[in-house]
């Protein structure tokens, strides 16, 4: 049994900001969360001095693609851990790998890769599971996906994917397609968070989704059809079909780039804030300069800190971490530190079904990150273990 202590900061709760706070760690979960004078600390306890700085739960990502120059498409144990520990750095504590569409068998490399980290384990966030985003979705919203590979789903693919039922923890459709809505109802009924995306569905057919076990909506207003006119008709899409209907919670890519922060606004304006996180979708660029790169078999350019088609006709995914898309929710959003990190931690612990992380408190996991006034990232602590710590926060 050891304990360590991470002391003199404050620490941030769904509930309360607690100055002089202290957060007790015993083994791999959290002793105790309160300020310095209504905690025991064992006497022999590793200490850390946090300087006054912010402890946050850490940062959980339930959509993201790579970093570090590695994709989850690369089927890799090493490419799993080289987008563990880049994503680590940022504050992420736990992730879930996510596909783009390709063949079935490639998906299935991916899947078994993932497994085979879940197994091993990672040097930097955990990962949880994949996310299966794309074949089965629309063409008039593709978005960076290849085209040639998305179809709709056979029964003999799905039966495929039942086998892997064990590791599959989201799978991103469009609903309208055939064979969406069988899709919807088989994988949700045996746990799989169902998410609406890449989908240029109607409302009517966002609620039949809905009927058959959809819940949440991928990146809204990426790859998300809108309010159309047929034969002059107004026909609401995904993004006001999330809008309006409760049981569905919503993901948004807040890197400053997808979304301006009148969008994001108006997202919480419409959504309870126990129904949005943020995704980074983060491409293999992520930490990495900018040039071409690769996301799936599509080419990407990374420039003006996020990633293009070569035609800069739509975004090809992000190059963020976690702890730039806090910094621009409470900088240029206007939201508080602590609605942020809600955002970041405890929302899509939530929406994912996830009850041992997603906040500081008595009994859960010890996933932790420090973070300095101006949001980078001095500590992170996956499960009690130092994943990583900056040059200037030097840890004895």
């Amino acid at each position: 049994m050891s304990f360590v202590v991470l002391e003199n900061g404050f620490v941030i709760t769904p509930y309360r900001v607690i100055e002089n706070g202290v957060v007790v760690i015993e083994d791999d979960k959290i002793r105790d969360v309160g300020k310095k004078d209504e905690v025991e600390i064992p006497g022999d306890s590793w200490r850390i001095d946090v300087k006054k700085n912010y402890i946050v739960p850490g940062f959980i990502d339930i959509h993201v693609h790579g970093g570090g120059g590695a994709d989850t498409m690369d089927a890799t144990y090493e490419a799993l851990n080289t987008i563990s520990v880049t994503h680590a750095e940022g504050g992420t504590t736990a992730l879930i790998p996510s596909t783009v569409s390709a063949p079935l068998k490639d998906i299935v490399n991916a899947i078994n890769a993932v497994k085979e980290a879940m197994r091993i384990g990672t040097k930097g966030a955990k990962i949880l599971g994949i996310h299966i985003e794309g074949p089965y979705i629309s063409v008039e919203q593709k978005g960076a996906h290849d085209e040639k590979f998305i179809r709709s789903p056979s029964r003999e693919e799905i039966d495929e994917l039942l086998k892997h039922i064990d590791v599959i923890k989201t799978i991103t459709a469009a609903p309208e397609i055939e064979g969406g809505i069988e899709l919807g109802y088989v994988m949700s009924s045996k746990g799989v968070l169902m998410s609406i995306g890449h989908s240029n569905a109607t409302i009517y057919e966002v609620l039949k989704a809905v009927e058959v076990g959809y819940r949440h909506v991928t990146h809204i207003y990426s790859g998300c059809s809108m309010t159309r006119r047929i034969r002059a008709y107004r026909y609401p899409g995904v993004v006001e079909a999330a809008y309006l209907i409760d049981d569905l919670s919503v993901e948004m890519i807040a890197d400053g780039k997808h979304l301006p922060p009148y969008l994001i606004k108006l997202i919480l304006k419409n959504k309870p804030i126990d129904k949005v996180c943020i995704v980074t979708d983060a491409m293999r660029a992520a930490g990495l300069p900018p040039g071409r790169y690769k996301l799936g078999s599509i080419e990407a350019i990374v420039e003006e800190g996020v990633a293009w088609l070569p035609d800069r006709s739509a975004f090809a995914g992000s190059v963020a971490k976690m702890n730039t898309m806090i910094k621009f929710l409470v900088n240029d959003v206007e939201l508080t530190l602590q609605q942020a990190v809600m955002l970041a931690s405890t929302n899509p612990a939530k929406i994912i079904g996830l009850k041992s992380k997603g906040s500081l408190s008595r009994g859960k996991d010890a996933d932790i990150v420090v973070i300095d006034k101006d949001f980078n990232v001095l500590m992170t602590i996956v499960e009690g273990r130092i994943v990583y710590h900056s040059k200037e926060f030097q840890v004895d």
